[in-house]
């Protein structure tokens, strides 16, 4: 992923500019037909009555307006049930929302063609036939706002809910997940052990790091025959004790060490774009929560465990390529450790009293263990640790029910 690829990813998804989209239109739908209509080669009217357009369209602006406002309601209601009840880390997933985005769009430029139809009527803007044109685009618009609303109707039922938290949770953390085990290194050669012997170079900034663009590295490097080795992935935390690369070899221009700070995106708040571990941190706050004493819903994170399970599946269904794009860039890739560590400590940990949870996380990881072949290790000690941290929280009889169910020896 390049830059300017994350650059347009990002704005497609910001809610001012797929509303302004439709706002354009609405305007040159409103207006079009006053110019049109002068230039149609047969003579199309049709008797309306007195003023049948103007009160068509001044319903819909009243309409739209109180449907627009009523859809920011339920948005930021989703948003803010969110954050309290699973984890603020997924309310940028809610505000991404393609289809409530689309529907509030269609609200905001059918409201904004009645503003533009009404104001040119009362000017005296349209011809006999512009007004045939325009009462037929009225129609038009009416009947995408009819569909519109029984789409936002249906999808208003599971917006915002837990469930719907999960699922999407669980899309951003497969599909970063995805693009970790295909390519680990992103394309680059894998980190020495002596790159941190090089010159580091800090960021201007003190942020997480949202992007890396490797191949603007590649092209410096190449450029000044270094070899750079990156120090700070995408999650990571740029400041004045992480820098963001480290000269491996050669070294840098002032003119090459700005344009490597440039390469690096800084944030305030950690994204799903590159992070692989975002992901799976997010779901396994959302299990953390769930069991706390305030909520006590042990099924969300039991649900949870699944979803995890699904992801490191599919993760660990990947081929990891060996191409190498960027040989002048060292990446040291995540490491499969640390995201089951971030996915599944947290819930063996505060799930351990549970003997339900525990049962299920013994379950999860014993199938990701024999799914993940030659490194099933990692899900097998970690399975170990869990059951060792649920036998020390149950009492003894829940202790051997848990054994039984796992069909692990006592530790």
């Amino acid at each position: 992923m390049g830059r300017t690829t994350l650059f347009l990813g990002r704005l497609a998804r910001r809610i001012w500019f797929r509303a302004a989209l439709p706002t354009l239109g609405a305007v040159a739908l409103a207006l079009v037909p006053g110019a049109f209509g002068t230039v149609l080669p047969w003579n199309l009217t049709i008797d309306l009555g007195q003023g049948s357009v103007g009160s068509i369209l001044q319903i819909l602006a009243s309409s739209m307006l109180a449907v627009t406002t009523f859809s920011l309601t339920a948005m930021v209601t989703a948003y803010s049930s969110a954050t309290t009840h699973a984890t603020p880390r997924a309310t940028q997933l809610l505000m991404d929302d393609t289809t409530s985005q689309n529907v509030l769009s269609t609200f905001v430029g059918s409201f904004v063609f009645s503003l533009v139809g009404i104001i040119a009527l009362s000017t005296g803007y349209y011809t006999d036939e512009g007004r045939t044109v325009l009462f037929l685009g009225t129609l038009v618009v009416i009947a995408v706002v009819v569909v519109t609303l029984l789409r936002w109707i249906s999808h208003l039922t599971r917006f915002g809910r837990m469930s719907d938290v999960i699922d999407r949770t669980e899309r951003a953390a497969t599909e970063s997940l995805r693009q970790w085990a295909s390519a680990p290194t992103a394309y680059a050669t894998p980190r020495r052990a002596d790159a941190e012997d090089g010159r580091p170079i800090f960021g201007e900034t003190t942020g997480y790091v949202a992007f890396v663009d490797i191949a603007a590295l590649e092209r410096i490097a190449e450029r000044s025959r270094t070899r750079l080795a990156v120090a700070t992935l995408p999650g990571g935390m740029a400041d004045a004790a992480g820098p963001l690369v480290h000269v491996a070899e050669g070294d840098l221009s002032e003119e090459d060490t700005a344009a490597v700070r440039r390469a690096f995106q800084i944030e305030s708040h950690r994204t799903y774009d590159q992070d692989p571990r975002l992901g799976v941190i997010a779901l396994a706050e959302i299990a953390s929560r769930a069991l706390s004493p305030s909520t006590n819903d042990p099924g969300t994170a039991i649900d949870v465990r699944g979803a995890l399970q699904r992801v490191f599946t599919a993760a660990l269904g990947e081929t990891p390529s060996d191409e190498i794009r960027y040989p002048h860039v060292e990446v040291e890739a995540v490491r499969l450790e640390d995201l089951v560590e971030d996915g599944f400590r947290p819930v063996s940990r505060d799930g351990a009293g549970m003997v339900e949870v525990a049962i299920r996380l013994q379950k999860t990881l014993s199938a990701l263990a024999i799914a993940a072949e030659d490194r099933g290790a990692v899900f097998s000690e970690a399975a170990s640790d869990a059951l060792r941290r649920a036998l020390a929280e149950l009492p003894e009889q829940d202790g051997r029910s848990l054994r039984a169910a796992t069909g692990r020896p006592a530790a």
